[in-house]
């Protein structure tokens, strides 16, 4: 690598499982070496004229995995296993607005977004939350939601009335509990692709 004892380092941020873009920071010489010493990501303010690990204050770091660094040696890409929501708004990611957004129809990574948060709920219980319920009772109560939520689809699929609406609404809760029983199995979204790029050669 080139010698950054003087410089700061564009340092990008990659999830680990969903593979989506977390955030982008600054590092210099020591923060560096803090990271590649692990376990989280440190990164240099500007602003602050500091170093600083990145969930310091809110809990929410990033779990080293994997640096790498460009083909001219001058930018880091980070992997990490993010402990929570990584942007300061509360946000999975740092990148939210789509400055072409007139010009796309859907949010592909909402569903990045949605088995982020329900991985984290997996890892850090929380007596009021739904999602960590379902974890913490397993097989049984998250197959009967399944087959529950799939129940109510096909009733509103098979309605007489004119009810899109509804069927849009049962398909997300269907679609939110198969994400948690993949979960719940150690099964991401990676595996999932992968499935179905293979299905795409038959």
């Amino acid at each position: 690598m080139k010698n950054f004892e003087t410089a700061l380092i564009p340092a990008i941020i990659q999830d680990f499982n969903t593979k989506e873009v977390l955030m982008f920071g600054y590092m210099n010489d020591e923060a560096l070496k803090k990271t590649i010493k692990g376990p989280n990501v440190w990164f240099y303010s500007r602003s602050k004229k500091r170093l600083w690990e990145k969930g310091e204050s809110s809990g929410n770091n990033l779990v080293v995995e994997k640096i790498m660094t460009d083909c001219d040696n001058d930018a880091l890409l980070i992997i990490v296993k993010p402990k929570g929501p990584t942007c300061h708004t509360g946000s999975i990611s740092c990148f939210n607005d789509n400055i072409l957004e007139g010009l796309q129809f859907s949010n592909p990574t909402i569903f990045n977004e949605l088995f982020n948060i329900i991985e984290y709920r997996k890892n850090n219980p929380d007596k009021k939350s739904y999602t960590s319920k379902l974890f913490s009772e397993g097989n049984d109560l998250i197959s009967q939601k399944v087959i529950e939520e799939l129940c109510e689809l096909i009733v509103e699929f098979n309605s007489t009335k004119k009810n899109n609406e509804r069927i849009i609404e049962e398909a997300c809760d269907l679609l939110f509990h198969l994400m948690v029983m993949i979960s719940f199995k150690g099964i991401n979204f990676n595996d999932l692709s992968a499935e179905l790029e293979e299905r795409k050669k038959h």
